[in-house]
């Protein structure tokens, strides 16, 4: 199975609609192994967005990613990553399809309720960050065989 790290940015907090997300996720059929809220600090954020460091819009993803609580999760599933970025929608909600996650509450690209890794890859990096290996439970659901067969 693989892994996938999922937040629930600021907005979303704010916005009342962390029970509604992950019950979207978990409708889905993807099994929640880490989960914690936190506050990141400015070293932290900037490690997250590495990969954009240098670019225009960098600050602003830092300052909006540190302005209040997160919710840091680890989802496990078949395809964990490629499922969620679905559900998730296009980054700018004006583009995203009513139905995903995006395309249902977000209103513009800087405030856009949850972010995902886009591969394996980045899962990777971004689980290492947030979470220690102790924090991931694994465990078994006998839901899996009706959800995978």
């Amino acid at each position: 199975m693989e892994k996938t790290f999922v937040m629930l940015k600021p907005d979303a907090i704010q916005r009342n609609l962390a029970g509604e997300i992950i019950g979207r996720l978990e409708k889905r059929g993807l099994k929640l192994v880490a989960m914690k809220m936190l506050r990141i600090g400015k070293e932290m954020a900037e490690q997250h967005y590495g990969e954009h460091q240098g670019k225009p819009f960098f600050d602003d993803l830092v300052s909006f990613i540190t302005s209040g609580p997160v919710i840091a999760m680890i989802w496990e599933g078949k395809q964990a990553v490629q499922v969620t970025r679905k559900m998730m929608g296009s980054t700018d909600p004006q583009e995203a399809l009513p139905g995903t996650i995006r395309g249902d509450y977000g209103l513009f690209t800087g405030n856009n309720i949850i972010h995902g890794s886009d591969s394996t890859e980045s899962a990777g990096r971004e689980i290492s960050l947030f979470f220690s290996e102790e924090e991931i439970i694994t465990y078994h659901k006998d839901m899996d065989s009706w959800i995978y067969g």
